[in-house]
């Protein structure tokens, strides 16, 4: 299997690759209002938080934090004057560079670049050799892993499983622990458990060499996923726990339009962003320029069955949403791209994903995050995720773009052959001929047309092909077995 860094981004100062994340330089991503429209659902967002208020458990530090940043606190309720929301919107970080486990590559996490990434956040998987799901197991969570390391358009990983057992402390810091035995890629993590986070920060730093220097390259890019307007006592404390040490983290609720928001596009994104608001007003006030990211989606009920749809509604809102965020500088993350409906691998899970990963060339997130969930996020799909890894190959394609220099227009290769001529022969076809071709795995020159010799498989054939060629190939370089030992033991030390 190919080392993970090869398709990541070296930071200028230090050589290597190139910026193959970047999507805005040449095309332009898509605005589905007018701007004036997105401002009234960004002013809407603000006054919600002023004038409703998101609840906040409690008892916790965010009490006394947001009283003494001038917002009244009562009830367990937070109301956040305009004026403090926007001047955190103006002060937080932008940006973060996140960097590979060695510390020797980087990608940006900013409105500029997509970052592809899978998420096993999943009670199930399906087993590989009988294909029906069942319970998801730390050996699925390690050979996922291994898989996403050494797919060529997969930036990161955030994989979790949920048996060591079940959404413990001592199951979740396992996790992290496999994560970073099996890829060489950056991560990101999500957990329920305060000192899980803190077990993983003491990893992350001992790999680094100490907190400054996680401070100075952050390894991991930490999730919290508050419900709608609403942030436990956890939330607050693991939002806290990463800016005092650097680590980046981003706030994702869920909107459910029609349950948990109001049911319409523009109501539903102004109750995700409000959310959004509120978190990184905390973070501002607790650590004045740290990357704490609001990261709410806007799903929707299905009328007809109560149940997570509407793929169009879903769709507007992601598209919105990414365009407010823009408007006032900040970077988008999505997983909606990733996350289909289809309770198994079919066409039904093809024509979701490529709709979904499709929209992505025009929203423009900074990541496109859970690719392989399948069954509304209930059972993993390696399938799907190469999948995504082979579509995200065409993303990359196409924001490339089409420059329009002299010699790619090729006038004068027209003039030289004239109207009766053909190209097929000239040194112009033979050195451009590949220079914008999208290199799919399973599809373009791989499809398996009558004329040629490519044996007639499907595209789930083609795809078992790939994967058992990927599972025999050798992992990531193991680590330095000192420091295994010492992760082991920061591991076994949160387990007691």
């Amino acid at each position: 299997m190919r080392r993970s860094t090869r398709r990541q981004h070296h930071h200028p100062d230090h050589g290597g690759a190139a910026d193959v994340g970047r999507h805005s330089a040449i095309n332009r991503p898509y605005d589905p209002i007018a701007p004036e429209e997105a401002d009234r659902i960004l002013a809407a967002a603000v006054s919600y938080v002023a004038e409703v208020g998101v609840r906040f458990e409690p008892g916790t530090e965010a009490d006394a934090i947001f009283a003494g940043g001038g917002c009244e606190v009562a009830g367990g309720v937070v109301r956040i004057p305009a004026a403090v929301t926007r001047a955190a919107l103006a002060a937080c970080a932008k940006s973060v560079r996140l960097w590979n486990r060695d510390g020797t590559a980087v990608i940006d996490i900013d409105k500029d670049h997509c970052w592809f990434i899978p998420g096993m956040t999943c009670i199930k998987v399906y087993d590989e050799t009988t294909g029906a799901p069942r319970d998801s197991t730390l050996a699925d969570l390690a050979r996922i892993t291994r898989i996403a390391d050494g797919l060529e358009h997969i930036d990161a990983v955030c994989v979790t499983c949920k048996d060591i057992p079940n959404s413990t402390p001592a199951g979740e810091i396992g996790e992290f622990l496999c994560l970073m035995e099996n890829t060489a890629k950056p991560l990101e993590f999500l957990c329920e458990h305060d000192g899980t986070l803190r077990a993983a920060i003491e990893m992350a730093a001992e790999l680094r060499g100490g907190g400054e220097a996680l401070r100075q390259k952050p390894y991991f890019l930490h999730i919290v996923t508050p419900l709608p307007a609403s942030y436990a006592a956890t939330h607050v404390e693991q939002i806290l726990t990463c800016v005092r040490a650097g680590v980046p983290v981003v706030s994702g609720t869920i909107a459910f339009g029609g349950a948990s928001s109001p049911i319409t596009v523009a109501g539903c994104v102004m109750h995700a962003l409000a959310t959004d608001f509120a978190a990184m007003v905390l973070a501002q006030l607790a650590a004045p320029g740290s990357f704490c990211i609001g990261s709410g989606m806007a799903y929707f009920m299905e009328a007809a069955t109560g149940a997570i749809g509407s793929i169009a509604q879903v769709m507007l809102g992601e598209q919105i949403v990414c365009q407010i965020r823009r408007q006032i500088g900040i970077p988008s993350f999505t997983a909606f791209a990733g996350r289909v409906k289809a309770r198994r691998f079919n066409q039904d899970a093809v024509w979701e994903l490529s709709t979904l990963m499709t929209q992505v060339f025009f929203c423009r997130p900074a990541t496109c995050d859970y690719l392989g969930l399948h069954d509304n996020g209930i059972t993993y799909s390696v399938h799907s995720l190469l999948l995504a890894n082979d579509l995200a190959g065409l993303l990359r394609t196409l924001w490339r773009g089409a420059p329009a220099t002299d010699d790619q227009i090729a006038l004068g290769v027209a003039q030289e052959i004239g109207p009766f001529g053909n190209y097929l022969g000239h040194a112009h076809t033979a050195q451009h001929c590949r220079a914008v071709t999208w290199p799919s795995l399973y599809l373009g020159a791989n499809a398996p047309l009558s004329v040629t010799d490519r044996p007639d498989l499907d595209l789930q054939e083609r795809i078992d092909l790939d994967l058992a060629r990927r599972l025999a190939a050798p992992g990531p370089a193991p680590l330095d077995p000192a420091l295994h030992a010492r992760l082991r033991a920061i591991a076994v030390r949160q387990r007691a």
